[in-house]
């Protein structure tokens, strides 16, 4: 098969390798979609992954093409989404069902092959059938829908508390397009990007509840549109020391930070930054992942039900597609940040 074989950090090629032999309790998955997540961005060109030779890709969807000896035959020719995060079922966030938080996780994409490539090899456990609604495309971000939809529960706005979301990248506008779902209107945005400003809009924000950081205070043009309160709820989706001290500044007495971008360096609170979080009594929460338990009660399934009913419409996110032989060119809009672009999928025939 063809595959993207990561060999070192920027060393990654476009081969021909064989097909995964699978386990007992695993599928062999014909990719029919996946998705370049920002966190492949560092871990093709400059950081590098934790072992070598390596296919990376953790957001993808497809069809079961073969099943193990242990693995319910029904399987084969489903449609499928596929949780990239593989618990050792051992440990005590385990045993809790807190999958996300395993002590000794590995991950498809990362720690073993994912799907930059025709097949890869799953375990039953990983897999989520589709609705004949739901597309590969969707399928393939269901991981970030998912990412977004565990930090919104995990905070659980109320309608009337007053929600910034700062950082509109995937997960920033994936956490915009449910909680507009979910009925929340007392939404505050702040984005850098011309784009992020037209997708908030297409989704339903209004424009005005929009701030540009490249022009505006966003601190003083928060105060001005809640009448000096701050946000009841502040999702930080950027990860940097400077978006960190403003969801401080920006909360209220008694509010919630929601913490969600991954951090680009270490993350420092100056001294009076710090008073804040005490003198204001704020709740910094910290999220990753998302839950994927197999009840309907989880945060995939959360997002396969609004998938099936037409309720969100994550499709609109994509700008651009590319052939599995061409997904290099996907990660290169991304690294050099020549273009615009939003959700970037790889999609394989």
């Amino acid at each position: 098969m063809k595959a993207w074989v990561l060999h070192g950090i920027n060393d990654l090629r476009f081969e021909e390798i064989n097909t995964p032999i699978i386990g007992e309790n695993e599928v062999l998955l014909s990719v029919k979609a996946a998705g370049i997540c920002g966190s492949d961005i560092p871990r093709v060109f400059y950081t590098g992954t934790y072992s070598y030779p390596l296919i990376p890709g953790h957001e993808f969807a497809g069809q079961v093409e073969a099943t193990g000896a242990a693995v319910d035959a029904g399987w084969k020719g489903k449609r499928v989404g596929v949780f990239p995060l593989i618990p050792c079922g051992e440990c005590p966030p385990c045993q809790k069902a807190q999958y996300e938080m395993c002590r000794h996780y590995s991950y498809l994409g990362s720690r073993r092959d994912g799907g930059f490539a025709a097949y890869v090899a799953v375990p039953e456990k990983s897999l989520i059938a589709l609705p004949e609604r739901v597309s590969f495309e969707e399928a393939a971000m269901f991981e970030p829908m998912s990412v977004a939809v565990h930090a919104m529960r995990k905070a659980s706005p109320l309608p009337e508390e007053r929600t910034v979301i700062c950082g509109l990248g995937t997960i920033g506008l994936f956490l915009l397009m449910f909680l507009l779902e979910a009925g929340r209107k007392n939404i505050f945005v702040i984005g850098n990007k011309d784009f992020q400003k037209r997708m908030a809009v297409q989704l339903g924000l209004p424009e005005t509840s929009f701030c540009d950081s490249r022009t505006q205070d966003a601190e003083q043009w928060l105060l001005e549109r809640t009448e000096g309160r701050g946000a009841d709820v502040f999702f930080e989706c950027v990860g940097k020391n400077e978006t960190l001290t403003q969801a401080v500044g920006m909360t209220g007495p008694g509010g919630r930070i929601m913490l969600v971008g991954n951090p680009a360096s270490d993350m420092t609170l100056p001294k009076a930054v710090y008073w804040k979080i005490l003198r204001n009594q704020l709740t910094v929460f910290g999220t990753w992942n998302s839950s994927f338990t197999h009840s309907p009660e989880d945060d995939w399934h959360y997002v396969l039900d609004r998938l099936a009913d037409g309720r969100i419409a994550p499709a609109q996110m994509i700008t651009h597609r590319f052939p599995l032989e061409e997904l290099d060119r996907g990660l290169a809009v991304m690294r050099d940040k020549k273009e615009e672009y939003g959700k970037v999928m790889g999609i394989i025939d």
